[in-house]
C-alpha cells in the first residue's frame, strides 16, 4: 500500500478557514498521509484587501504557504478544501481557481482522487450545507470520489451535525470543531489509502 498524498487547499480572508486547513494537515499526516498545504490565489484587487486590516493581516500572514497548481492537482491522491461561505456558495476565489482545472479535467487527471471540504460563514445558517454541496456538485463532474464525515462518530454531532463537512461560524474554532475537522481528515486520509 502506497502512501496517500493529500492536498489540502484553502482559501481564508480572516484567518478561519487557514486555521481549519492547519488542523487538518496536521491531522492528516498523523495519519500517515504525505501532506500539502496550499492556498488558493487571492483575486481580489490589492487596494481592497489592503483596505481592510483583518483581510491585509491574514494576507501577509500566510504569504508564505505556496499557491495551489496545476501540478499540485495532478500530484495528490486527495483534495481536502476549506474555504468560506460567499452567498451559500463558496468563495469566488476558490471557485476561479477551480473554473482554471477544465484542460486537467479533460485529460481524466482529477478522476477517482477523493475529496472533502469544509467551511464556515458568518452565522450558522448563512449557507454552509449548501456551499458544501454546491462544492461536491463541482467535483461530481470530475469523477471525484466523496470522502465526506457523514456520521461516523460523535464528534461531528458535538461540532454541529454537518455530515457533509466540518463548518463553524467564522471566527469560531473551538476544541469541538477542531475534534471534527480531525476526524474527518483521518476518515479521508484512511478511505484514500484504500485506493492508491
Amino acid at each position: 500500500m502506497s502512501t496517500p498524498k493529500l492536498a489540502v487547499i484553502y482559501y481564508s480572508t480572516y484567518g478561519t478557514n487557514h486555521q481549519m486547513a492547519e488542523i487538518a494537515a496536521e491531522a492528516a499526516r498523523e495519519a500517515g498521509a504525505e501532506v500539502r498545504l496550499l492556498r488558493v490565489p487571492e483575486t481580489a484587487p490589492a487596494e481592497v484587501v489592503a483596505g481592510q486590516d483583518a483581510w491585509a493581516a491574514q494576507a501577509e500572514k500566510t504569504a508564505d504557504i505556496p499557491e495551489v497548481t496545476h501540478a499540485d492537482m495532478e500530484w495528490a491522491d486527495g483534495y481536502l478544501f476549506s474555504a468560506p461561505t460567499r452567498y451559500g456558495v463558496v468563495a469566488s476565489q476558490l471557485r476561479a481557481f477551480i473554473d482554471t482545472l477544465g484542460p486537467l479535467w479533460m485529460e481524466g487527471k482529477l478522476a477517482n482522487k477523493t475529496v472533502s471540504a469544509m467551511t464556515s460563514a458568518q452565522n450558522v445558517h448563512g449557507g454552509q450545507e449548501t456551499t458544501l454541496q454546491s462544492l461536491y456538485t463541482t467535483v461530481m463532474h470530475w469523477g471525484a470520489i466523496l470522502t465526506v464525515p457523514g456520521y461516523t462518530d460523535p464528534v461531528l454531532f458535538e461540532a454541529g451535525g454537518n455530515p457533509y463537512g466540518v463548518s463553524t461560524q467564522a471566527g469560531d474554532v473551538n476544541d469541538k470543531i477542531k475534534a471534527a475537522i480531525r476526524h474527518q481528515a483521518k476518515r479521508q486520509v484512511e478511505l484514500t489509502a484504500k485506493l492508491v
